[in-house]
């Protein structure tokens, strides 16, 4: 029998009251609280971090009828009350000291008047708010529950203004350092958030703060697994393509069991005509890394043959982000594989689906072709060629394309005579299209630049920038590579039609020029 799709409930009560469907996570949750006092998880925006925390509100606030028939009815302590204070910052935007001064403010007179506790004179956010523990704490006679949702959301917000991010950073700093000296005051305390910046003292002030971001253990906790999908939206999935619905929307890991974006998961299944399209990323246009990435000249098509450590990916500060450790905690990489190194964890990301891979490189061409319009068109035509494996027209499209990059951003720019920048842009174009793409293939006698998997075909494509003796015709250096190194023996025998495609640049001139050969 179907039920309300709970699209935008951040409220546990509303979600099991209103007859709305509900994934029951409270096992999980319950295992995170006896894992530590004080924790920490991160999740990429719209992923369940706020519903996350409203359940451990009602939880430690002893109502128990909320949770009949959960796991959490037969497993939790309903004898112990404890008040529960919370700040939410996910709604609003401060965009100066005042702003976010008046947002903190705010919110601790909300938990005064919750409690019926009166704050003292303004002295200070960080005393107000030490001095709000301590009246709750002396009126109840219990400890208290501290939970503070996107507690980075006023420093990412300011991102692109370092000025106005580092006076956010600050005054957070002090504010949740309060937490530390009330440890005596506190059952427990969670805080959740898109990234971890390094130089609030949460995380160099709490010893005992437990980051629960890359524990197996909760990588579900945020998100549906397939098992989860299958049975409590079972309603929803007749005449769904599931193997679809995954590729579109599952895949984030945080080192456990993958796990859908919920809230791709939801928008689908209230369009009654199931289209699929990247609801998630259409909520949020990622200006800010996109200029990150273009600005350190990042390769996107090497991205997943790189290794990360815990550190990078785990924490960064402001003025000092890496574009991938941004990408990792904003939701447009995911883990694919955890690696044992020489000193320590390291990990190998990717794109967690084909919503983030098609969409997040459709936003890299505007910016390559500084407008939208010549790319939309001809990223359709290159689609159409590909699923028609028409390789003569798709040279002429491909021709286009580079033709159309403006050319004043060759000339203002240095990169564009490296060959890993036109293998990034090339990458960019293929990677909008949504169709798997392996690059650094690599093979018995060394690495294909980039192989592209379109249903019973394989593209094998090798990049070279040549100089001003290519014009109409291939100096064959490219193609004579992969014929040479027999990189096509790799897929030969599973019966697919194979294109050996040598591209090759002219950083002068801007032609490119391709040599083909059929297996």
């Amino acid at each position: 029998m179907k039920k309300q799709l709970p699209i935008g409930i951040q409220t546990f009560a509303e979600l099991v009251q209103e007859n709305y469907y509900y994934v029951d996570k409270t096992r999980q949750i319950l295992e995170l609280i006896e894992t530590g006092k004080f924790i920490f998880l991160s999740r990429p925006r719209r992923f369940g971090k706020s519903l996350t925390l409203d359940t451990i509100a009602e939880l430690f606030s002893a109502n128990k009828p909320l949770f009949t028939g959960l796991y959490a009815e037969k497993n939790w302590d309903w004898e112990a009350k404890y008040p529960v204070i919370r700040f939410n910052f996910a709604k609003g935007v401060a965009k100066s000291k005042v702003t976010i001064e008046e947002l903190l403010f705010s919110q601790l007179q909300q938990n005064a008047k919750q409690f019926g506790v009166a704050l003292a004179n303004y002295v200070g956010l960080g005393t107000l708010f030490d001095d709000l523990i301590n009246k709750i704490v002396e009126k109840h006679q219990q400890k208290v529950v501290v939970l503070i949702d996107e507690y980075d959301k006023a420093i990412l917000d300011n991102l692109e203004s370092a000025e106005i991010a580092i006076e956010m950073r600050d005054i957070l700093r002090d504010f949740y350092s309060v937490i530390k000296g009330q440890d005596a005051n506190i059952r427990f305390a969670m805080l959740t958030g898109v990234s971890k910046f390094s130089k609030i003292n949460l995380f160099s002030g709490l010893n005992n703060l437990y980051d629960a971001t890359f524990d197996k253990q909760f990588s579900a906790l945020c998100g549906y697994t397939q098992s989860e999908l299958e049975s409590v939206f079972a309603p929803e999935l007749e005449g769904v393509d599931l193997l679809e619905l995954k590729n579109w929307y599952n895949g984030y890991n945080w080192s456990g069991e993958s796990v859908y974006n919920p809230f791709d998961i939801l928008l689908f299944f209230s369009n009654s005509d199931r289209i699929y399209k990247p609801y998630w990323f259409e909520t949020g246009s990622p200006t800010f890394l996109i200029d990150k990435l273009i600005q350190e000249n990042v390769d996107m098509g090497k991205i997943s043959q790189d290794i990360s450590d815990d550190m990078l990916l785990s924490k960064f500060d402001v003025g000092d982000i890496s574009p991938i450790a941004l990408m990792f905690q904003t939701g447009y990489l995911t883990i694919d594989k955890v690696i044992n190194t020489f000193d320590g964890v390291g990990y190998k990301l990717k794109y967690p689906n084909k919503e983030v891979q098609q969409s997040l490189n459709v936003m890299l061409l505007r910016r390559y072709l500084h407008k939208y319009e010549s790319g939309s068109t001809l990223r359709s035509h290159l689609y159409d060629t590909l699923i028609q494996h028409d390789v003569a027209r798709m040279q002429l499209v491909l021709k286009a394309f580079f033709a159309s990059i403006p050319h004043d951003w060759h000339r203002n720019n240095q990169i564009a005579y490296y060959e890993g920048y036109w293998a990034s842009v090339f990458y960019a174009y293929f990677a909008s299209l949504g169709f798997p793409i392996i690059t650094e293939d690599a093979t018995s006698v060394g690495n294909i630049d980039m192989t592209l998997l379109v249903n019973n075909h394989v593209y094998i494509f090798e990049f070279k920038v040549v100089g001003k003796e290519v014009k109409d015709s291939p100096l064959g250096l490219a193609l004579a590579q992969i014929i040479d190194r027999d990189y096509a023996k790799k897929y030969q025998g599973q019966g697919k039609t194979i294109y050996q495609i040598g591209v090759e640049f002219n950083k002068d001139s801007r032609e490119v020029v391709f040599d083909v050969a059929c297996l």
